[in-house]
């Protein structure tokens, strides 16, 4: 069982909107990002809410079936308390790893989502992650062993630490999608994505 959390409790500070509920043609951020993860075969998608958490919380309501919905009250702490919300509730026996992702990052395609799958049930890296030369992108798959050591990071560095000290070729998957490295923070990034697409 590989769960994904979706962080979506920003405030959006640099859009000025709350980004998951942008739209994107007849989707929003939030729900396309849903509805990749569910394209792609996972079935237990995890939103974690903190800003503009009941109007995120309604719209996700409105999907079918809805994911589950966890609230982040510390959202304003950092991402990592937003990390550890959504590994509070997804870990349970049978679970081997998860999926992490962000709401910045709705574009990612689900042929994407699968080839981290399968690279992961192939190699069992302890980190699997989208790359293309350089770059590297989402989601980023962390494997259970891998979970003491998110509870126990520092809030003011994360996760990313964590994942760069375990990423290696293994785990590293060369795709060709730009969505996977396509973070959408500003105005100037939302206009020239919506008109990529």
């Amino acid at each position: 069982m590989i769960p994904a959390l979706v962080l979506a409790a920003g405030k959006s500070t640099r859009m000025g909107r709350t980004k998951a509920l942008l739209p994107l043609g007849d989707e929003t951020f939030i729900s396309r990002i849903v509805g990749t993860f569910r394209a792609a075969g996972v079935e237990d998608v995890v939103v974690v809410v903190g800003h503009d958490s009941e109007r995120v919380a309604a719209a996700l309501d409105r999907l079918d079936p809805p994911p589950r919905v966890v609230l982040n009250p510390d959202y304003e702490s950092g991402q990592l308390s937003s990390i550890l919300a959504g590994l509070r509730a997804i870990d349970r026996p049978g679970v081997t790893a998860l999926l992490l992702t962000l709401v910045d990052v709705p574009l990612v395609s689900a042929d994407t989502v699968r080839a981290v799958l399968m690279r992961y049930r192939a190699e069992a890296a302890p980190v699997v992650r989208p790359v293309n030369g350089s770059r590297h992108g989402h989601p980023v798959l962390i494997g259970r062993q891998l979970f003491p050591l998110l509870r126990a990071a520092d809030p003011a560095t994360g996760a990313k630490p964590i994942v760069r000290a375990h990423a290696s070729a293994a785990g590293d998957v060369e795709v060709a999608d730009e969505g996977s490295f396509t973070d959408i923070d500003t105005p100037a990034e939302y206009a020239a994505a919506t008109a990529r697409m």
